[in-house]
């Protein structure tokens, strides 16, 4: 391979539109997305069965790398160490 590439962190943020804990996490994400570069995506439950059967009474979830890093309230100290976790790592 002739020239690395840094990955960008992503995040998956497991919701439903009508929700203010979602709201609240995906507005409490957004300094640590800019610090670390990272992205989310968000996913609303509702339009996939297996989702809202999954996910239905802890939303919001945020996952990294298909680990849950905190649900209801942003664990930005859990979160914070997952995207340092993988910004060290990640090839320069």
């Amino acid at each position: 391979m002739t020239g690395a590439v840094n990955a960008v962190a992503s995040l998956t943020l497991y919701g439903r539109a009508w929700c203010h804990l979602c709201d609240d996490m995906r507005a409490a994400l957004e300094p640590l997305l800019a610090e670390f570069g990272a992205r989310v995506e968000v996913v609303d439950i509702d339009t996939d069965p297996s989702l809202e059967a999954r996910y239905n009474d802890w939303v919001p979830v945020l996952m990294h790398e298909g680990v849950e890093l905190c649900h209801y309230h942003l664990d930005e100290t859990r979160v914070r160490a997952a995207l340092t976790a993988q910004s060290a790592s990640s090839p320069r």
